[in-house]
């Protein structure tokens, strides 16, 4: 199969009879949602380590029923969607591989997928596919109450098939995706960790380095954070994303992250030698650039 090929799938609703969500939180509770108002699904089971967040997202309506162990609600299951921090996907995917149905695929929405895919492909038995996908969607908020059933519509989501996945399995992922509203790409596992370690990674990093330099930088003996305003909020906006997801992401693509934190640091390092220079047209230019691709993007 092609690199970068968006693809779609015809299959007749309801697409999945029962549908796990491991992790009912933004982007499970949003997948969730998504599904349920396309009519895509019949049943939802929800799999939380907190009965709270469980509790809640029955309320709101996205799950049907909810557990805390694994191992029990996957069972039946013929569609099973891992929405955990990237560091802990084949954990749980080793902790429920006993439990699958003949036939059951599992896909996951984690943000690195080279080392995921490889792991979780391996620890599954034969009747039962991995397919590793990738919604290019999200806020900084997280908990089944953040989800919403618009969040994918209209955005990306990555699918990564490998040599060893099933056609019917990976026909199967890019419906659900399509259903919830996203338009599926498919890309190879190593590209797919590089383009995402430029566009969605590295700004994560930056905003990060930044809140902190700014809060860490005293003048006159006293914080600046207190007065930021819209430009400053807008920008860093993903820095009050979940820091333990964004820990993981940093450990398991951690070659593509600092090969484009290098990178960028070329780039910064121009701007500074620039400003130091007092080059007024280098600057210009600099800034000109930077507009004119930020503008054909938009």
């Amino acid at each position: 199969m092609r690199s970068d090929t968006i693809l779609s799938a015809e299959i007749s609703m309801p697409l999945i009879n029962r549908l796990a969500v491991v992790g009912v939180g933004l982007i499970g509770g949003s997948f969730a949602r998504a599904l349920r108002e396309a009519g895509a699904v019949a049943e939802i089971v929800g799999i939380d380590r907190d009965r709270e967040n469980l509790d809640r997202a029955r309320e709101l309506g996205i799950i049907d029923r909810g557990c805390v162990d694994p191992a029990e609600g996957v069972r039946g299951a013929d569609f099973v969607f891992v929405a955990v921090p990237v560091c802990a996907i084949a954990a749980v995917v080793a902790l429920i591989a006993p439990h699958l149905a003949p036939g059951a695929v599992v896909t996951d929405g984690g943000s690195v997928k080279e080392g995921v895919v490889a792991e979780c492909e391996a620890l599954l038995p034969p009747a039962v596919s991995f397919i590793g996908g990738h919604p290019i969607a999200g806020t900084e908020h997280s908990g089944a109450a953040a989800s919403f059933a618009a969040l994918y519509r209209g955005k990306r989501c990555i699918v990564t098939p490998t040599p060893r996945s099933d056609r019917a399995a990976l026909a199967k992922v890019v419906a659900a995706w399509e259903a919830a509203g996203a338009v599926v790409v498919t890309m190879d596992v190593a590209k797919h960790d590089r383009v995402v370690a430029a566009i969605s990674h590295l700004p994560h990093m930056v905003a990060y380095a930044l809140v902190n330099a700014v809060e860490g930088y005293r003048h006159g003996g006293e914080g600046l954070l207190r007065y930021s305003a819209g430009g400053f909020r807008d920008f860093t906006r993903i820095a009050s994303s979940d820091p333990i997801m964004w820990r993981d992401i940093a450990l398991m693509n951690k070659g593509a992250v600092l090969e484009m934190m290098d990178h960028f640091a070329g780039y910064f390092g121009t701007l500074r030698k620039l400003v130091a220079a007092g080059d007024g047209p280098g600057l210009e230019r600099f800034f000109r650039e930077s507009k004119e691709s930020r503008d054909a993007i938009l």
